[in-house]
């Protein structure tokens, strides 16, 4: 049965601090009410719409994406007094012509007319309008403005502007009891008949159960550090704003049943579909009539033959296997990427590192793009490419801090700007954040407030309920004061939700064709600091659109390796080649085993210098599993890996047919990669299957963990 109603003016958490919708919550409650259609309309800007439209389909809801833009009442280039106050106005999109397009004036708002908000303006409207449906606004859309101001015939020529461009023009009637639209809706109703222009009912949803209005007046105290009991502060007044069901939509319209109607039309006019998965990796420069799998081999059989001088067929097997897995994933363009990347850090002397499961591939040491022979540490192709799991490999990459720049403007020089941006990243509202920022706006006495945040766990995935629950000091002071259940129970409220946009650490996005086809852009750094562009979607979403995702991390460890290296060979005349240095240096043991690795990468916290200096590594090998067991590895087998090292337990295997794979680890399981031999040892997965059962392990999904276990078993 078709939904009787559909709300196509709702703003997530992702209209940061000023919309408090969760998705997972708002599209349940959509469901809940028998609705078949919702929309996300967020201030300025698309931060949400992957999750928003992912969600919606996952529950077999129609997402309809769309966005409440700013327009400057002249020109997005105007920056005084009167760009501040720009209009609103909905706009959603029918199809992937409007989506495209919607992408275009949200990257234009920020990147050409951000002046407080990111603005767009009637110029950009008329270049960017083909498959988009526009919506009067709210409030502060400019109808009501103007008609508020006794401008009706302004607002008669702004609606017929409106009509003519986008056809599909509705005049946003939102029956909320506030002084403006009480004065406003009549005359809007009356304009829309004049003018022949639909009418749609609409609502200004901010958060999704009428309960929630006190909260979302704390965010918007968090937005604008306001205290809740100022009565001259922004405030959306009463508890009107939240997802209203069809059968109140409905009593409220009773006098324009057309208008509910045209929501529901509306929301029939949109079909839009997105994809997910296709490729979209640069373009890369290959020799005349050579394909870049091609290409990749010759470049790969170069040099096999440099770093293999009498080569076995295990080694050449090995490259052809990796060869045909990269050949038949369509991943070539992304090595070739990669390459070219290295060899510009290698050309300017930018001392680089690979992580993680990168050093598995044998083709990237034949690129000399890593230096470690995989064959030689039993490291497992699949752990990095595997073709029964239908993702893309991360080869991270790491630059000396005080370098990395130059590889980003390298990569913007080389792909162009408008196919290279970081990637976003959102902070959210941890438990600790939230109680400050709760009793921040509450008016709580700083003292009192960090009292309290003090007894909550210093834990990263911690929350208030969990700390209210396990620390007995705090659950008494919850239940005995007054004062401190309302700041926690506000603080609950508000716990959890998005509270900024920065920029990831390290994460790039290189595309074929411009990155604006595929998300919303917006600058890097404050209004004229620009630093080049971030995604609007985060890194999840990036890859899920089929981009090419890259870290390109600054490691200061590395500034370090190369300002030593540079100061020797000043002083001393020796020029070191870090790749030649011996792995069996007993003085470098020594030192290790001392604890004093201040500096040096992933030795230098407290934790791990304590456990070297128990450990007493003598071998290469017992670095490896330090570093693996305590970040982020099984750290409870840590004493027993250094009792066993120290011959003070007994080495124990968990089955005979584990001695070989376990004894370098001294019967403990340390590396994934023993996870996979294990799962092919003993239950006869093949390695595409163990890398699949690692990652759930990895994970700890029950329901993928108990089909594992059915499978492990069989």
């Amino acid at each position: 049965m078709a939904s009787a109603f559909v709300h196509l003016h709702v703003h997530t958490e992702y209209s940061l601090l000023d919309g408090m919708c969760r998705i997972p919550q708002l599209i349940a409650r959509a469901k809940q009410m028998g609705m078949t259609s919702i929309a996300i309309t967020d201030h300025g800007s698309m931060y949400g719409a992957i999750d928003f439209y992912t969600a919606a389909r996952a529950a077999g809801l129609k997402p309809i994406l769309g966005c409440e833009v700013y327009v400057a009442p002249t020109t997005r280039a105007t920056r005084d007094a009167s760009g501040r106050n720009p209009f609103h106005l909905t706009l959603l999109a029918k199809n992937r012509q409007g989506y495209h397009n919607l992408m275009q004036l949200v990257t234009k708002g920020h990147t050409e007319g951000f002046y407080y908000k990111p603005r767009v303006d009637r110029e950009l409207l008329a270049q960017y309008h083909e498959g988009l449906i526009a919506l009067s606004g709210c409030a502060s859309g400019e109808l009501v403005r103007l008609v508020l101001e006794g401008r009706v015939a302004d607002a008669e020529t702004a609606a017929t502007w409106h009509k003519d461009l986008f056809g599909d023009y509705y005049i946003e009637v939102q029956r909320h009891p506030i002084p403006e639209l009480e004065k406003a809706n009549p005359e809007l109703v009356a304009l829309g008949r004049r003018l022949d222009i639909p009418l749609v009912a609409a609502f200004d949803v901010h958060y999704v159960e009428r309960d929630d209005a006190a909260a979302h007046d704390l965010l918007l105290c968090v937005q604008t550090n306001a205290l809740v009991h100022d009565e001259k502060r922004l405030k959306m007044a009463g508890d009107y704003f939240y997802l209203r069901s069809p059968a109140d939509v409905a009593d409220l319209f009773q006098d324009l049943p057309e208008a509910v109607d045209n929501s529901v039309r509306i929301a029939d006019l949109c079909d839009l579909e997105l994809r997910f998965g296709d490729l979209h990796l640069p373009e890369v420069s290959l020799p005349e009539g050579s394909t870049a799998e091609e290409h990749l081999a010759s470049l790969c059989w170069d040099g096999f033959r440099q770093r293999f001088a009498e080569p076995t067929a295990e080694q050449e097997e090995r490259l052809r296997h990796e060869l045909d897995v990269i050949g038949r994933t369509q991943f070539a363009d992304y090595f070739h990427v990669v390459w070219d990347i290295v060899s510009y850090a290698k050309s300017r002397g930018i001392y680089y590192g690979v992580r993680g499961s990168a050093a598995a591939s044998l083709v990237l040491y034949c690129l000399s793009i890593t230096d470690i022979n995989p064959i030689d540490y039993g490291l497992v192709f699949e752990r990095f490419l595997n073709i029964e799991r239908s993702e893309m490999p991360d080869i991270d990459l790491d630059f000396q801090d005080d370098r990395r720049e130059e590889m980003l403007v390298y990569v913007n020089a080389r792909y162009g700007t408008d196919h290279v941006a970081q990637i976003i990243s959102f902070g959210t509202m941890g438990a600790r954040g939230a109680l400050r920022d709760a009793g921040r706006a509450l008016g709580m006495p700083y003292s009192q407030v960090d009292s309290v945040a003090r007894l909550i766990p210093q834990e990263l995935t911690i929350t208030l309920e969990r700390a209210v629950a396990e620390n007995p000091e705090l659950h008494q002071s919850y239940e005995d004061d007054d004062d401190v259940r309302r700041l926690i129970d506000a603080a609950r409220k508000i716990e959890g939700l998005v509270r900024h946009a920065s920029t990831h650490a390290a994460g790039v996005v290189i595309s074929r064709d411009p990155l604006v086809l595929y998300t919303p852009l917006q600058p890097v750094g404050k209004q004229g600091q620009q630093q080049g562009l971030m995604t609007q979607y985060h890194m999840w979403n990036v890859a899920k659109l089929g981009l090419l995702k890259m870290d390109f991390l600054g490691l200061s460890n590395l500034t370090i390796l190369s300002k030593a290296r540079d100061i020797i060979n000043k002083r001393h005349g020796v020029l070191i080649d870090f790749s030649e240095l011996a792995l069996d240096d007993r003085k470098t043991f020594a030192l290790l085993a001392s604890g004093e690795t201040r500096d040096i990468f992933q030795l230098e916290s407290k934790g791990m210098r304590r456990y070297l200096q128990e450990l007493k590594p003598s071998v290469f090998g017992d670095i490896s599993a330090m570093v693996a067991l305590y970040r982020p590895g099984p750290m409870e087998q840590i004493d027993r890996f250094i009792r066993a090292k120290q011959g003070t337990d007994p080495v124990r295997y968990p089955h005979p047919a584990l001695e070989r794979m376990l004894e370098e680890t001294y019967g403990v399981i340390v590396y994934q990669e023993q996870v996979m031999f294990i799962a092919r040892t003993l239950a006869g997965y093949s390695m595409g299957q163990a890398d699949i059962f690692r990652k759930a392990m990895g994970k700890k999904i029950p329901e993928v963990m108990k089909e594992q276990e059915q499978t492990f078993v069989a």
